[in-house]
This record gives structure tokens, C-alpha cells and sequence, in this order.
């Protein structure tokens, strides 16, 4: 580098420090840093019951079963009757003994009512299963034939085969009736269970002890209750209306706490957006507290209908019986398929009988078909939408885009030709 002076030029030399010139400090060590990573320990989680566990439990029912056997048929000391009972005993006492041995009291607690509630379910699974599998087995004959679905019992006769003669006429009432009922009680219910959630009060207070004291309340007095109050005082005959009133007065309740269930899950800060944009309070109710838990309304018009389709005693008292078809609810009885699977069962000749386990079959069908949908459309959480939901939506939303634009252009031409009301919204 050269610098210019007044008397003569002055050559000034600069170095540069190579990286192996400049000074080097002490070297910072990071152990973490520093230590090789290598692949993370596999820890495995074993998921259900151990080896031990397996064999407690095998153990023990063995050895239950064993004494139950000696203790009945070897031993003759307690009736054959009581085997499975005495069996489960032993095996409470055995598997707990088992566990003892190896694991402490708060271990032992755990298990021993982790088999109790094993128990419990698998009794009422049982249960259920023996129901429905001797109904469809008594049943069986009627079923496979189609005219059972699409005739009447017009011209039968108690020896007729059961290639003649159905429940067509049962499953038409049971439609009509059913149809009358929820056209009642959707409404009615649903109102309520709004009335009970937006409005509140003390009539609030008084309308939910009623709907909880109408949840206890005996399917017979429903059906005392229709039959006093309008077949003997306005019909005077029994109909498929009084029917579904009677049916009404069942499925109500159930409606009602079911919604007012669901509504209680709808978080507050939706209410409190749809009034902060100038919303009204029913208009809140209805174009967002409803829609939110349409999922929740749904399941509960299923859970009543499943509930009121299988009712027995008020449609006893209140809907007649008759084998011929009669689509008039208004006019004449009506038979819904809980009364007619009653009746032919109580007939002596086994093909009425046969009948009748065949309409018990078929209705328990329908019965199960309802809660399977429930538990399904049940499964959605408050506000979640579906696919298809999501589509249906976003078809709306292209359909509302024009109206929109329109409505923006408007707006612009309105405040282009009045600049002055912009200044007096602008202050």
C-alpha cells in the first residue's frame, strides 16, 4: 500500500494473519455434544395380561369348576342348580389366593374387581346372546318363508301352515304409530330441552323434576293414562292414534333428556361470537347451538324411537288387536308388532307360537339396527363435521359467493355515489 506525502512517496506494508497465525483459546467441551449418538434403548411395553396372569386365571377356573363339581355331582352336598354359582365363588377365592402370592393387597384389590367387572359384562353379553339366539332358533321356520313379511293373517286359521299368513299388517301399524309419535314428540321435545338450556328460570326447575319423574314412570300407567283420557272420553274404541299418544308419553322424557343433554355440551363462546355479530338470541338457538349438536338430536329421536317401538303394555290397553290390515290409525284397532308377537305366543298350536318368535326376531332386528345407528351417528363429537358435511358446506358457500360479490359491488357503487355519507361514517 502506498501513501502520497509532500515530500515523497511512503510505502506502508500490511500482513495478513493466516488462520494458522491467529491466537487460539482454550477449546469449550459440550459432553452432551460430544458423545456419540448411537440408536435409543428399545424399551418394550408389553399391552394385557402377563404369563402370570394367564395363568391365575386359567388356575383358578379350573379350580372352581373342579369344586363346583365335587361339591354338586360327586358330593351331592349342594343342588346341581347351583354349580355355576358355587363354581364362581371358588374361582374368586382361588384366583385371589394366586394373586396374593405374588403381588400386594392394593395389586390384588385391582385385580380381583378387574375380574369382577370382566364378570359383570360378560353376564350381560350372555344374556343378550342366549335372548336373541333362542328367539331367531324358535323362530326360524316363520322367517325363512317371504310370505311372512308381505301378508296379513286374513283367512288363516290356527292349523295353517306357515308358508300362510305374516305380520304385515303388525308392521304397518307399528310404522303409522311410530310415524304419529315422532311427529309429537320431536317438536314437543325439542323445545322443551331448548326451553330448559336458553331460557332457564324456575319453571325450568319445575319442567326437568317432571321429564326425570316421567323417565321412572311405568309403561302401564302410560297406557291407563291414554286409555282413561281418550278412549273412553273422546274414541271410545281403541285406534292406532291412542296408541301413539300412549307411545308419546314414553318417548318424551327420553327425547327431552337426551337433548337437553347434548345442548349442555355446546360451548358457551359460540353463543357469546353469534350475539357479539348482532345475532339474536333464537336466531343463535337456531343457526348455531342446533346445527352444532345436530350429531346428539339425532341419536336421541333414535334411542326414543327404539325405546317406543318395543312397548308392549300401553299399546295393550290402547290399540286393539286384529289379524286383517287396517292403514285408517284413526278408525278401528290397529296391531303394532309387540302385541301381535305377544299374542301368537300365547296360542297353544306351535305354529302360532312359531309366529310369534319370528315377530320377536324381526322386531328385535329393528331394535338393533336403531342402536347400532345411534352408537354411529352417536360417535361424532359436538360440532365436527363429516366429509359429506364438509362438501354440502362448501357447495353452499360457492352458491353463496355471488349474492356476496353482488352485495360488495352494490356497496361500493352506493358509497362512490355519496361521498359524503363515507365522511359522516368515517366521523
Amino acid at each position: 500500500m502506498t501513501a502520497t506525502t509532500d515530500d515523497a512517496p511512503v510505502t506502508l506494508q500490511t500482513t495478513r494473519l493466516t488462520p494458522a497465525a491467529e491466537p487460539l483459546g482454550p477449546a469449550t467441551e459440550l459432553p452432551l455434544l460430544a458423545k456419540q449418538s448411537g440408536a435409543p434403548e428399545e424399551v418394550r411395553v408389553r399391552l394385557g395380561a402377563g404369563r402370570h396372569h394367564v395363568f391365575s386365571l386359567a388356575g383358578a377356573a379350573a379350580g372352581g369348576l373342579g369344586m363346583g363339581l365335587l361339591l354338586t355331582v360327586a358330593l351331592g352336598l349342594i343342588p346341581l342348580g347351583w354349580l355355576f354359582i358355587v363354581s364362581y365363588l371358588w374361582f374368586l377365592l382361588l384366583y385371589t389366593a394366586l394373586v396374593h402370592l405374588r403381588q400386594r393387597a392394593p395389586a390384588v384389590r385391582n385385580s380381583l374387581m378387574t375380574v369382577l367387572l370382566s364378570s359383570a359384562g360378560a353376564a350381560v353379553a350372555g344374556t343378550l346372546g342366549l335372548v336373541v339366539m333362542f328367539t331367531f332358533a324358535r323362530g326360524q321356520d316363520a322367517l325363512f318363508h317371504l310370505t311372512f313379511f308381505t301378508t296379513d293373517m286374513t283367512g288363516v286359521g290356527p292349523l295353517s301352515g306357515l308358508d300362510q299368513g305374516g305380520v304385515l299388517h303388525a308392521l304397518v301399524g307399528t310404522l303409522e304409530q311410530i310415524a304419529i309419535a315422532l311427529t309429537i314428540t320431536i317438536p314437543l321435545g325439542l323445545t322443551t330441552a331448548v326451553f330448559l338450556n336458553e331460557v332457564g328460570g324456575r319453571q325450568a326447575r319445575v319442567v326437568r323434576t317432571v321429564v326425570e319423574a316421567m323417565t321412572a314412570l311405568p309403561s302401564v300407567v302410560a297406557g291407563l293414562f291414554i286409555y282413561a283420557a281418550v278412549v273412553m272420553s273422546i274414541t271410545h274404541q281403541t285406534n292406532g292414534f291412542a296408541a301413539s299418544l300412549a307411545i308419546t308419553v314414553l318417548m318424551l322424557p327420553i327425547m327431552i333428556r337426551s337433548a337437553d343433554v347434548v345442548l349442555r355440551l355446546v360451548p358457551g363462546n359460540l353463543r357469546e361470537a353469534g350475539l357479539a355479530l348482532g345475532a339474536g338470541q333464537w336466531r343463535v338457538v337456531w343457526h348455531i347451538v342446533l346445527p352444532t349438536v345436530r350429531s346428539g338430536l339425532t341419536t336421541g329421536v333414535i334411542l326414543a324411537t327404539a325405546h317406543g317401538i318395543g312397548e308392549t303394555a300401553p299399546v295393550m290397553l290402547t290399540s286393539g288387536f286384529t289379524g286383517v290390515m287396517n292403514v285408517n290409525p284413526f278408525a278401528g284397532p290397529q296391531t303394532p308388532l309387540p302385541l301381535a308377537a305377544l299374542d301368537y305366543v300365547r296360542s297353544p298350536v306351535p305354529e302360532m307360537v312359531a309366529r310369534g318368535f319370528a315377530t320377536a326376531a324381526f322386531l328385535l332386528s329393528v331394535v338393533l339396527v336403531l342402536f347400532i345407528l345411534a352408537r354411529s351417528i352417536g360417535g361424532q363429537d359436538a360440532g365436527k363435521q363429516t366429509q359429506s358435511q364438509s362438501r354440502r358446506m362448501a357447495a353452499r358457500s360457492r352458491r353463496d359467493l355471488p349474492r356476496i360479490q353482488r352485495n360488495h359491488a352494490r356497496l361500493l357503487a352506493r358509497r362512490a355515489a355519496n361521498p359524503s355519507d363515507n365522511l359522516q361514517e368515517n366521523q
